[in-house]
């Protein structure tokens, strides 16, 4: 025998049996299946979503394994700034002492709905001296420029998608001439929808922001090591402070895609503008989200603790009654999913809502149908096309079940329709990031306000109206082709991670 044959003859001796192999193998595959299973289920998240995940871990486990690690639901701990909170709520009991004393006996639903969202997020009641909506993109932005400039202290910014072009350019300009005249500033921006400003071109374009002793943190970095899913918990939160008294928040990102007046086809958007009390709670839901972004999400420090203790202003009350509704994946309140369900409940004449992206949890789709069973005008507007066909074909599967109920169906034909607003009835409205879907619902950190004003709530009537004069009545949709209801029911699958 050759020196090949014996060396040959001496591995297969050393490697085990093909049986032996097998067994092995069946035992890690096993292993394996123990472990994700047990895994998945401790995230305690809905059944439906629980088992599909299961099944793609255990059926496919290297591509599910990839596609969990991408897309799935997982609790981030995060430590809430709990000493000024309580000191913002102390403020808040005067505000309600105030606001009853102009409106002595308010309706059970709205004590009832207040209750709901402070218990779900911890926000009590607030107050606001002008609430001011704010229509698409170049009112937005001029409102806030003159905010920044008008700011003396410091000025706060925390967005999804800040892009460096015709609109972040020059409001991070205004930032620098701020930081010139003493004005601390600090911006926070998710690594997933800012990309640009998340990477090397990012410390470029904030150069002289940086140098001038700006601040600048990026939210849950989309590095594939990280222990996170790449595309959940982001911060979808679009909000700014200017001395804790003047605060923005709604639909509208920083991208010259939002901005009308530099291209034709930017989104419709509705944004909205506090000033007074309220802001504080926006200001502590910023502080909360910087110190765990700015520590990496490790506990808050001295410092952070220090800076909230500083920044948290008291003022006056004012006599427009809102609440800051937050939530996000840090916590099973699901305090915006709760608040736009018990909204619906409660809705007695009519429900108007406006999102880009409708893939509605199980409950909120059955309180939307359940108000159109009992009479209440619904009406649902939606793009012709949203910015995802995936999800497009995933909101159409749910026309037919909807206007089964009665629930009147419409699309916004003009442009990309972005914003996401709530009114029910004549008392009650909610502006604020979150879509109407199981991402911003349960998946990623939004923040909304709620109104409960007959006066803003009937220019967000108005604003509804204006829109639907650029909208047409969706068709019934079993008169679809068949092809085409087949792709959208395939669509609704992924309704979990949409």
């Amino acid at each position: 025998m050759n020196h090949w044959s014996e060396w040959g003859a001496q591995l297969g001796a050393a490697l085990p049996s093909a049986k032996a192999l097998g067994y092995w193998l069946a035992a890690g595959w096993s292993a394996l299946i123990i472990v994700q299973t047990l895994y998945v289920i401790m995230q305690r998240r809905s059944p439906v979503a629980t088992l599909g995940w299961i099944i793609a871990l255990n059926l496919l486990p290297v591509v599910g394994l990839i596609g969990y690690r991408i897309f799935g639901p997982m609790r981030v701990r995060r430590q809430q700034l709990k000493r000024e909170r309580g000191i913002a709520a102390l403020s808040s009991h005067k505000e309600r002492l105030a606001l009853r004393e102009e409106h002595p006996h308010p309706p059970l639903w709205a004590v009832q709905h207040s209750r709901l969202i402070e218990q779900a997020c911890g926000i009590p009641m607030s107050s606001a001296r002008t609430v001011t909506l704010l229509r698409d993109g170049v009112a937005t932005l001029a409102s806030m420029l003159q905010a920044v400039a008008a700011a003396r202290k410091h000025i706060h910014l925390e967005y999804y998608i800040f892009e460096p072009d015709q609109v972040g350019t020059p409001l991070r300009d205004a930032l620098i001439a701020k930081l010139k005249d003493g004005a601390q500033v600090r911006l926070l921006v998710d690594a997933m929808g800012s990309p640009k400003m998340a990477g090397r071109f990012g410390r470029t374009f904030l150069k002289e922001y940086l140098a001038l002793g700006g601040e600048f943190a990026v939210f849950h970095p989309t590095r594939l090591a990280a222990l996170r899913p790449v595309l959940n918990l982001r911060t979808h939160r679009k909000i700014l402070i200017c001395d804790g008294v003047v605060g923005f928040t709604g639909g509208i990102n920083i991208t010259e895609t939002e901005n009308e007046a530099l291209r034709a086809d930017a989104y419709r958007d509705t944004h909205l503008r506090l000033d007074g009390a309220a802001v504080r709670w926006l200001q502590l839901v910023f502080l909360e989200d910087w110190a765990y972004a700015h520590s990496n999400g490790k506990a808050a420090g001295p410092a952070h603790l220090k800076l909230a203790a500083d920044l948290i202003v008291q003022t006056e009350p004012g006599p427009t009654a809102v609440q800051i509704v937050a939530s996000g994946p840090d916590t099973n309140g699901e305090a915006i999913h709760r608040a736009v369900i018990d909204a619906l409940h409660s809705a007695r004449h009519r429900v108007w809502i406006t999102t880009p992206y409708f893939v509605p949890t199980e409950g909120a789709l059955y309180a939307l149908t359940a108000a159109a069973l009992r009479g209440v005008d619904v009406k649902l507007l939606v793009p012709r096309r949203s910015d995802s066909r995936l999800v497009t074909a995933a909101a159409q599967s749910y026309f037919e079940e909807l206007q089964a109920a009665g629930v009147k169906v419409f699309e916004y034909q003009a442009r990309m329709l972005h914003s996401k607003t709530l009114l029910i009835d004549d008392q009650y409205g909610q502006v604020g990031t979150a879509n109407f879907d199981h991402r911003s619902f349960r998946l990623n950190f939004e923040v909304a306000v709620a109104l409960f004003d007959a006066g803003i709530n009937a220019q967000l009537a108005a604003d509804f109206e204006h829109d639907l004069r650029h909208s047409s009545v969706v068709a019934r949709q079993s008169r679809l082709p068949w092809p085409e209801r087949f792709m959208q029911a395939v669509a609704r699958l992924f309704s979990p991670i949409l």
